[in-house]
């Protein structure tokens, strides 16, 4: 699998990142090993997880499987702290909520350190210098190694890796994650141009826009999906409606043209939108993620590329749009 740098950092992760965002719930141990060593084999190092994905228990199973599959060193692992689900205090980015999860985190993985450590969300209760602080403050302690945001707007993307870079021996912000795909393209208004000015790297969380793109829903709900788990119904009802249902159609029609799945047109879709890093495949079975590592060996011509661009595009007014 090819490499790409991770921003402006000297870090390089395979274009393809997995994400573990169903092990420990829909996804057993057995099936996340398989899961871990089929990527590995197809040459990708970047996993991620985050404290909250399936009570911590994500992070365990993907602890039990460090050192087992792979040597830890060749493992590059992103995680994320500052959400509280089921408080009132939906995101915590305070520096005592944020390290207190960082100990949590390397104690689930088994592990020394985080290869990248990000935010997972922007808590306007918390004064944002105080966050990034707490960043600084796991890097120089070595229990980090490379920090991002994840799910900034544009401006706090922009203002926290602003901050990061106006004072020396800061820890800089080299990544954002944020959902990107056919489905989902807002953060092309602000997002994308703050990372590609400030090089900062992007990792699009649910390039599949949270499975529909594979076409799976066409014709029904099936009983194995995520539509169907009480866990993720309501994460993924939103992208099952007429709009994206037309988006979903003239992928299949592009994937049917070229011969392979609509999976590996919307994946590589996104992978090669300027300024993306690594999508994060999020599979639930060895089954589905040994589907979307096919997408490797292929490039969207340019004209179906283009043709999806237009199929897929919302309206940009003022003051996005130039002119």
């Amino acid at each position: 699998m090819q490499q790409r740098p991770l921003g402006r950092s000297g870090l390089a992760v395979s274009r393809l990142a997995l994400g573990t965002m169903t092990w420990g719930r829909d996804t057993d141990a057995d099936d996340a090993a398989a899961q871990l060593r089929s990527f590995l084999d197809a040459g990708g190092n970047l996993l991620d997880t985050a404290d909250v994905y399936s009570d911590g228990d994500a992070e365990s199973v993907l602890g039990s499987l460090l050192g087992t599959l792979a040597p830890r060193d060749d493992l590059l692992i992103a995680t994320k702290a500052g959400l509280r689900p089921g408080s009132s205090r939906r995101r915590d980015g305070s520096r005592g909520h944020l390290l207190r999860t960082l100990d949590g985190s390397l104690r689930r993985l088994g592990t020394d350190h985080i290869d990248l450590w990000q935010v997972h969300g922007y808590d306007p209760d918390t004064p944002l210098e105080e966050t990034l602080a707490a960043l600084d403050y796991a890097v120089s302690s070595g229990r980090v190694r490379y920090v991002g945001v994840s799910n900034f707007s544009g401006w706090q993307t922009a203002r926290a890796a602003t901050w990061q870079a106006a004072f020396p021996g800061r820890a800089p912000v080299v990544a954002a994650q944020m959902e990107y795909s056919l489905l989902e393209r807002g953060i092309e208004r602000e997002v994308l141009p703050a990372c590609a000015d400030l090089g900062l790297g992007v990792l699009p969380w649910s390039p599949l826009g949270r499975g529909v793109l594979t076409g799976k829903y066409r014709h029904g709900r099936p009983a194995d999906s995520r539509a169907a788990s009480p866990h993720f119904e309501r994460f993924v009802a939103g992208y099952l409606e007429p709009r994206c249902s037309s988006i979903v159609e003239a992928v299949a029609t592009a994937a049917g043209g070229l011969g392979v799945s609509p999976l590996e047109v919307a994946l590589a879709w996104v992978r090669d939108r300027p300024g993306v890093t690594a999508p994060i495949i999020g599979a639930r079975t060895v089954g589905q993620l040994l589907g979307a590592l096919q997408v490797e060996q292929m490039t969207l011509p340019a004209e179906i590329a283009r043709a999806l661009d237009d199929v897929s595009s919302g309206p940009i007014g003022y003051p996005e749009r130039d002119g």
